[in-house]
């Protein structure tokens, strides 16, 4: 930034699953704060969860309020707005009103888990795969969104009649920030629809008619360097702000963490954990339980990856804290699982809401297996940080048979990227360097600089790289061989998930 020329501001709207995070980021790539407010979950049966879409809009509001507030800096100071989301979380809306039709249906969600075996009896898995990079699982929007045309009366007809809109977060938040101006949606979220050809880019027809969603509902798919519309009528900005395209959370974190090239990788952990390699402009088919999917488009060429996603990684620890209780605040898991040199047999495999990649088991269920007399409830907090590193390692190894390389370093970010005992034994089980950045929002900061990015204030994706900064690396500091009986233990483990426990 020159001398004597007033800095721009960018606000990136990081949209997750528990909370909105609001955060701020200066020209001169200087993070200025972040603020975040959580908001209710609905668990109106079992496996199901549910977002109030009101209940979310009101905590991008409360999140964008607290960080000016926090700041000082004044919303006329915004030279742009980039947004992200969780992804596959699926909604529907009245076009003329603005109000949705049904609670979101979130992507932790195994409702359509019938549906998705009905559709793979049908012999359908081959083409979904093949079009879209997908497999047939409820994580995805396309089975959400059929079941709600299906269960909220009048909702098909009405759809048919071209008067309701389906988006991920992204879109609903596009169509609130610009008083209903914009109804988008970018390549990284389409691409995880089940309704997208992924090497065309476009909504697929056929798809959407075995599914049965009419294409007239479905949001414009843009790039990633395209300024969607401005703000209007939001009440915490500004009327005239530009909005720039969207980006999925996990891609968005990649974005953040600089893997701008092919091989290059990241793992978020956040509420699920999330994989996420960077292929290049090739769509790399798994073989090994894992997706494909699209990264981002700018200047007209997609960049694509490889994803394995895990449903429960920091989710664990909330729940030692919210369901077991032997734990009063997340911050306190560390210091617990310390507090023993080892977890001493003691294995958590957190499926609280099934398996994801490379199993795909909905059916699947938590297992904590391994107790003795002398297990005490620090074993079960260590077992709980190991559970989600060994969902990593098996994520990293069949992410390296699909392409046929190892991979030496994984750059990690997240809220439990910041536990040192975690990312310790996370470069031991994959014998790996693990890489945390000084900025660990990388969310947020994807969806600053790609603003940025789409509005010319960053030129190059070589300027982003160069303020990539490590705080920490892990190297392993014990042999793969020895991790072996560990290993052992975790797949026997799996197996007892995979079978409801029993």
């Amino acid at each position: 930034m020159k001398r004597g020329r007033r800095a721009e501001i960018l606000l990136a709207i990081d949209q997750g699953t528990t909370g909105t995070k609001a955060f701020l980021l200066r020209d001169d790539l200087r993070v200025l704060g972040e603020a975040t407010r959580e908001f209710p979950q609905h668990f109106p049966k079992p496996g199901w969860v549910e977002h109030d879409l009101e209940q979310v809009h009101a905590s991008v509001a409360a999140a964008v309020k607290q960080v000016f507030r926090d700041t000082g800096v004044q919303p006329s100071r915004i030279a742009g707005v980039g947004i992200t989301n969780q992804r596959e979380t699926t909604a529907v809306w009245d076009r003329s009103t603005g109000r949705p039709i049904h609670r979101a249906i979130v992507w932790q969600d195994r409702r359509t888990a019938d549906a998705c075996a009905a559709l793979r009896r049908r012999g359908l898995e081959s083409k979904f795969r093949r079009a879209t990079g997908l497999v047939l699982d409820p994580y995805f929007s396309g089975t959400k969104l059929a079941w709600l045309l299906d269960h909220v009366a009048g909702a098909r007809a009405k759809a048919r009649a071209g008067q309701l809109a389906f988006g991920t977060i992204d879109s609903f938040l596009a169509w609130r920030l610009t008083g209903g101006a914009s109804h988008v949606t970018d390549t990284s979220n389409a691409s995880r629809t089940l309704l997208l050809d992924l090497a065309k880019g476009e909504w697929s027809e056929e798809l959407c008619d075995i599914l049965r969603v009419p294409l007239r509902m479905l949001p414009r798919v843009i790039p990633n360097d395209e300024v969607l519309g401005r703000t209007r009528g939001v009440g915490f900005l500004p009327d005239g702000i530009p909005v720039a395209c969207p980006i999925g959370d996990q891609q968005s974190a990649l974005f953040g963490q600089a893997c701008y090239s092919q091989g290059e990788a990241k793992c978020t952990y956040g509420t699920g954990a999330f994989l996420v390699l960077n292929t290049g402009d090739e769509i790399v088919p798994s073989r090994h339980g894992l997706i494909a999917t699209a990264a981002w488009r700018l200047a007209g060429k997609t960049t694509f990856a490889l994803e394995g996603s895990t449903f429960i990684a920091g989710a664990i620890v909330q729940w030692l804290r919210d369901g077991l209780g032997i734990i009063r605040s997340s911050s306190e898991i560390e210091a617990l699982a310390q507090s023993v040199d080892a977890s001493d047999g003691v294995v958590l495999v957190p499926a609280l809401t099934g398996l994801g990649a490379p199993h795909w088991d909905p059916h699947a269920r938590g297992v904590l297996c391994g107790l003795t007399r002398g297990s005490t409830r620090a074993h079960v907090a260590r077992a709980a940080l190991e559970g989600i590193a060994f969902q990593i390692h098996d994520l990293l190894r069949a992410m390296e048979k699909d392409v046929g390389r190892r991979v030496r370093r994984l750059k990690v970010d997240g809220g439990a990227s910041r536990n040192n005992l975690l990312l310790q034994f996370q470069s031991d089980l994959l014998g790996a360097r693990i890489s945390r950045p000084q900025i660990t929002s990388t969310t947020a900061l994807g969806a600053a600089l790609l603003a940025g990015h789409g509005l010319g204030i960053f030129t190059s994706l070589a300027q982003i790289r160069k303020a990539w900064a490590e705080e920490r690396s892990f190297r392993p500091l014990t042999s793969r061989a020895r991790m072996e009986p560990r290993l052992a233990e975790w797949r026997r483990a799996v197996q007892l998930a995979r079978s409801g426990g029993e």
